[in-house]
């Protein structure tokens, strides 16, 4: 079958690739509820090697930048509690840290989780985390424009292979919160 977005030559259910995820991945594929049926969640294989942006859209598709997103977790801390939490967001723009998710986590410091927290609680892979099979207590933010778009890549919870799903279903993954400008554009680089 052949993917919705991008240039990929053999997309297959990810019900059907469950030994191709990560085990939290394929627990939460197992066990998907929703407006959504888990079928139409697809799996598409890729090479880790050109996993960067920039490379992985000049390979397999421009349009790509518009119609994927990213998953990064996050760390929100006031007094002595952290609280993790996921944010996706469209490829092309960043997390809205100091203003959007502090203010949703209720959070006097927000920052970037460190590389073994994200992979360590989430049981992923750097690189390819994904917000499906994420901690149930967490908080998931999504970015309402990646729910407004027909079909969005996203990682598998490892750096081979992506998902490509509808956006709707991202509103509702467990834990998931829309909001508004949680996605902002780049700082322009200077210099």
């Amino acid at each position: 079958m052949r993917a919705p977005i991008g240039d990929f030559d053999d997309a297959r259910p990810a019900p059907d690739c469950l030994d191709l995820l990560t085990a939290p991945v394929a627990a939460a594929l197992r066990a998907w509820r929703g407006t959504v049926p888990a079928d139409r969640i697809l799996y598409v294989d890729t090479d880790p090697a050109i996993a960067d942006t920039a490379v992985f859209v000049e390979h397999h598709g421009q349009q790509l930048l518009d119609e994927s997103a990213n998953c990064v977790i996050v760390a929100g801390k006031r007094g002595e509690t952290t609280t993790l939490a996921a944010c996706v967001v469209r490829s092309g723009t960043r997390v809205e840290v100091n203003g959007a998710v502090r203010r949703e986590l209720g959070s006097r410091k927000v920052r970037f989780a460190p590389v073994e927290t994200a992979t360590g609680d989430t049981g992923m892979e750097y690189g390819g985390i994904t917000p499906i099979g994420l901690p149930a207590d967490w908080p998931v933010l999504v970015d309402a424009s990646v729910v407004d778009t027909e079909w969005v890549l996203v990682g598998s919870g490892r750096r081979r292979g992506k998902l490509i799903l509808p956006g709707k279903a991202f509103a509702e993954l467990p834990g998931a919160v829309v909001l508004e400008g949680l996605g902002i554009a780049p700082e322009p680089q200077s210099g």
